[in-house]
């Protein structure tokens, strides 16, 4: 649909098929958003494939550049004002949404936001096959889907698995922060963070964070919050051990 853009499926049948914790959403893409994926997407998108070690340094054409994995960004506006905000830092965002992609990429041109990639396909793949131990400076996971029905908590990306293989790619120190507006998960992050060997709560009462103000207010936020979500942020930091 997208020549040279990103491919529907790059992991295709390389790797083990498991249970996912997100589901694609599809919707129609604008003809800004297919135009920006046709022209920028080989040169600030990557397909996560599975098959070969991502060298974040050459992505980014900075090896001394600290990297944040963003996984799941919706359209991206949240994503474009962070990187504005800290143009030092690399954002890797990663999400399934094609509009959202493309949606980004046209942010990131027309801010002149150099510090994004935008990356296709399941976080988890990116993380156990081609991110190197030790090479993030941070994760942010905000508003994943909550399953919130009880068969489905299985899928909620914030397990004790997950937690296990980020600990892997996130340096010493390194923070990861996840937000969401569902309260059982968010109970069920606290708890599982808590109980994470690998991670330490920044809070010192160890429960959750005030929204810091590196993280923007996004309209979808700002909805629920009009109709009386309670938005819950987390932010652990990976301890040395």
């Amino acid at each position: 649909m997208f020549p040279g853009g990103p491919v529907a499926d790059p992991a295709g049948s390389h790797h083990e098929r498991r249970i996912r914790s997100f589901r694609p959403r599809r919707s129609r893409v604008t003809p800004g958003q297919g135009d920006a994926l046709r022209r920028l997407w080989s040169q600030w998108g990557l397909d996560i494939d599975g098959l070969q070690p991502l060298d974040l340094g050459q992505l980014f054409g900075d090896p001394q550049l600290p990297v944040v994995l963003e996984i799941g960004f919706g359209m991206g506006e949240a994503t474009a004002q962070m990187a504005a905000a800290d143009p030092e830092t690399g954002i890797l965002a990663t999400d399934v949404h094609t509009p959202g992609q493309g949606n980004l990429l046209a942010l990131a041109e027309r801010n002149g936001l150099s510090n994004i990639r935008v990356a296709n396909g399941d976080a988890i793949i990116l993380l156990r096959e081609m991110l190197r131990p030790d090479s993030l400076s941070g994760m942010r996971v905000y508003f994943p889907d909550p399953w919130p029905k009880k068969r489905h908590h299985k899928r909620r990306l914030i397990q004790p698995e997950f937690l296990a293989l980020a600990a892997t790619r996130l340096k010493p120190g390194a923070l990861l922060h996840c937000a969401t507006d569902w309260e059982p998960y968010a109970e069920q992050m606290l708890e599982v963070l808590t109980a994470s060997p690998d991670f330490e709560n920044t809070q010192p009462d160890g429960g959750y964070t005030p929204r810091p103000d590196f993280r923007p207010l996004t309209k979808f936020e700002g909805q629920g919050l009009d109709k009386g979500h309670v938005v819950h942020d987390l932010i652990f930091r990976r301890t040395s051990g």
